[in-house]
């Protein structure tokens, strides 16, 4: 009997080592793909974001300028300095930083694709990952064009502007990418910073990661996933909210908390009605960052632009906290069709990320 034992509880621990193993190659995975996307689209993000000549143009080069470097603090960011340097107005650039919002989802949507030989699970984790574009793509669709009649997410921002001001900012690291970013750098350097090979070894690392961590997982927790989830994390929406915003500021980045929990849907653990207030908590924590850097500047313009963000989020959360059945039903759509026509997963990604945006610059120029 305490041989047993002891057998159950050796499993246990080397599932528990192996599943820490491919965690990290997830994250690493990750971090190299959003390595391999910099290197493509940077410099072209910058020019795009240049160019902006009307807020629908400005919409749709905030979401391809994401896609490209997967990262909405960093669209954020260069569209902070170029707010500062007077190089774009302060009205230009919120459409901008709404579309950044959109395209930051990019993510989470690609690693859904690593459950796509599974129907089933595929259908649990594209509409988990789905939601979240929704949600995006409805909240612009209802803030964008208030916010192009009245101007008030610039006048709200400009007002709470006014009374941080003169507040200090804090700055910290993220403990991923502390973790992360050694062995990133190790892999560009091996890869001779070649980004398609970048690319490549980090969808392999993703898809492997992925497989591995679903099974060890199963194995490690599935008999105490409603204690871990139910009574904890997603005990209830508001739960949902806060830990999504706590964990998001944590590590600085909604691409890898709300990426975390696509495998976790995929496995039945989590469903879409819990995933959804987490990923609009996600919305909120990604802000906190582009919000401390602009207070520690203490310039107004770089202040004005990383509320206006935080206040769309905000907006967007208020009005469909109260209607969660309309982004879930709709994401639940296109998980369903998705499912049963799978190779439309990677046109969907092709279309609504890069296709749809470079169109309408095209035509809005």
């Amino acid at each position: 009997m305490i041989e047993q034992k002891s057998s159950i509880f050796e499993n246990k621990l080397v599932c528990t080592i192996l599943f820490l193993l491919f965690l990290y190659l997830f994250l690493l995975s990750i971090q190299l793909m959003g390595g391999s996307f910099k290197y493509f689209g940077r410099g072209f993000a910058e020019s795009l974001l240049t160019t902006t000549s009307n807020p629908l143009t400005g919409l749709f080069i905030g979401l391809l300028a994401t896609a490209l470097v997967q990262s909405s603090s960093t669209t954020t960011s260069i569209v902070v300095g170029l707010v500062a340097a007077g190089g774009i107005e302060m009205h230009s650039a919120i459409p901008i930083v709404m579309g950044a919002n959109m395209g930051t989802t990019v993510t989470n949507t690609i690693v859904s694709l690593g459950h796509i030989s599974r129907r089933d699970e595929f259908q649990r984790a594209f509409s988990a990952s789905v939601v979240h574009d929704v949600f995006n793509v409805l909240s612009v669709l209802v803030i964008f064009p208030l916010q192009y009649y009245t101007g008030f997410l610039e006048h709200i921002a400009v007002f709470f502007e006014e009374i941080l001001i003169n507040v200090g900012g804090a700055s910290f690291s993220s403990p991923l990418k502390a973790i992360t970013k050694p062995a990133a750098g190790y892999v560009t350097e091996l890869l001779g910073k070649n980004a398609w090979v970048i690319l490549v070894v980090s969808f392999a690392l993703l898809f492997l990661a992925l497989r591995y961590m679903v099974k060890f997982m199963k194995t490690i927790i599935m008999d105490k996933a409603e204690v871990i989830f139910e009574k904890t994390i997603f005990k209830t929406s508001l739960h949902g909210l806060v830990y999504g915003i706590l964990l998001t500021a944590l590590v600085q980045s909604s691409s890898v908390t709300t990426s975390l929990i696509v495998p976790l849907a995929g496995a039945g653990m989590i469903s879409i009605d819990k995933v959804f207030p987490y990923t609009m908590g996600a919305n909120i924590g990604t802000t906190i960052t582009a919000l401390l850097a602009a207070l520690a500047t203490g310039n107004p313009s770089a202040l004005a632009v990383a509320m206006s963000h935080l206040m769309f989020n905000i907006c967007g959360i208020l009005i469909f906290w109260w209607v969660p059945f309309i982004p879930i039903n709709i994401a639940e759509k296109i998980a369903s069709f998705t499912a049963h026509n799978r190779s439309f997963a990677l046109f969907y990604i092709l279309i609504v990320f890069f296709a749809i945006p470079l169109l309408v610059i095209y035509l809005t120029r």
